[in-house]
């Protein structure tokens, strides 16, 4: 097992509640791989580095556990767990079957004020792209698709499905930096804002099928660069 890497810190908000922050910081740094499986959550480390009491640091880890993101062992140690790729499997059909009907409801009435700020968004994550950020990229990734469900007036769907998608979204930070991979995602967004400026919902859907496969078909690729960090 691998002890406690630092979390990267940033000022905790004293106007809110301590455990959802934690929660946050930590469950970022799993999902993008700061804090890679097998890594050991002590509490106490954990109080220090927050500066805060382990209260809400137990209470972060339990929900992070919820998400099945760690493995908490009682008196013993939490452990951050393996990248479960049946939980990463439901969470893709559980999206696909979202964004499939988003992007048919989005093509049936092109938006053009939508359309700008999507073909604005491929355009940011080009840039970050070009400058090999793919933290960042992940996150402009995020970005293009949230603007989709708050286009289609479902946000507390984005909320749901990102809450479900810890396992998949630990896959898709793996597989971002191999070569070819983030040009393909721009190919892919800029195919589905094309289809939806056409008013084209059969093309949308396709378009939007080919993207979201794209992580788990190359899954075999992924596993043999990580292998200790994936589980069937």
């Amino acid at each position: 097992m691998n002890s406690l890497s630092p979390v990267p810190q940033h000022q905790l908000d004293r106007s809110r509640h301590a455990a959802p922050q934690v929660f946050e910081r930590l469950r970022e740094a799993i999902i993008t791989m700061q804090l890679t499986p097998g890594t050991v959550l002590s509490r106490a480390e954990l109080a220090l580095q927050f500066g805060l009491s382990q209260t809400p640091i137990r209470d972060a880890l339990m929900k992070l556990g919820e998400e099945g993101l760690v493995d908490i062992f009682p008196q013993h140690a939490t452990v951050v767990r393996a990248v479960d790729i049946a939980m990463a499997r439901q969470a893709h059909f559980l999206r696909r079957s979202i964004e499939l009907e988003i992007v048919h409801t989005l093509a049936a009435a092109p938006n053009p004020a939508l359309i700008a700020r999507l073909r604005a968004s491929i355009a940011k994550q080009t840039l970050l792209a070009d400058s090999e950020d793919y933290s960042e990229f992940v996150e402009a990734d995020q970005a293009f698709h949230r603007q989709m469900y708050e286009a289609a007036n479902i946000p507390d769907l984005w909320t749901m499905v990102r809450r479900h998608s810890g396992h998949l979204d630990r896959l898709r930070a793996l597989h971002v930096p191999i070569p070819g991979k983030a040009r393909a995602v721009l190919r892919d967004h800029a195919a589905i804002v094309e289809a939806i400026a056409a008013g084209d919902p059969v093309a949308a859907q396709e378009a939007l099928r080919a993207h979201l496969s794209n992580t788990l078909s190359h899954l075999d690729d992924i596993r043999e660069r990580f292998p200790h960090y994936l589980k069937d």
